[in-house]
């Protein structure tokens, strides 16, 4: 893993999905929407590490491709040369983050805080508000044509079925 990949990493979806839990957790410990982790359910308990290591695969996979295929990283320092389309990128055009609220999920399952599930969906209210509103936008900028034919095709949140094929 280069540099510029690791430190995206570290800084970003880590603070997404370890730091800030972690923070939220040590603040709200004692509070009434921290429910105990001490004893999930086994439902709760085998939901959340399915869910767990979906998320990581997901992240993980996608970051690979942006590395070997785009010949970048999902931080806007280092973004990616090419236009990455390929693996979960056919299905869906936000596969990290998708990961990462998959990972999330599991987070507030496994701890029982209904304060890890807020910030999951405030989280989630973020990219889909910064998305359209300004990654999108550069992303056509960057790409042009193909992104527009990819961005009509590909669905943002909700994923396909079947997989992209592209032009």
């Amino acid at each position: 893993m280069k540099w510029t990949t690791a430190k995206a990493v570290v800084l970003l979806p880590a603070a997404a999905t370890i730091y800030v839990p972690a923070v939220i957790l040590w603040v709200l410990a004692d509070t009434p929407g921290a429910l105990s982790p001490a004893e999930p359910t086994q439902f709760r308990f085998w939901i959340g590490i399915a869910m767990a290591l979906d998320g990581l695969v997901l992240a993980a996979w996608t970051m690979a491709l942006f590395e070997r295929i785009g010949k970048g990283t999902p931080a806007p320092w280092a973004p990616p040369e090419k236009l990455v389309v390929l693996g979960p990128y056919r299905h869906l055009r936000n596969p990290m983050n998708s990961g990462m609220l998959l990972i999330l999920g599991a987070e507030s399952l496994l701890f029982g805080s209904w304060y890890l599930a807020g910030w999951m969906c405030v989280f989630f209210a973020v990219c889909a508000i910064y998305f359209p509103l300004h990654e999108e936008p550069g992303l056509e900028r960057r790409f042009g044509e193909p992104y527009r034919l990819y961005k009509a095709n590909v669905p943002r949140w909700i994923p396909r079925i079947r997989p992209w094929e592209g032009p």
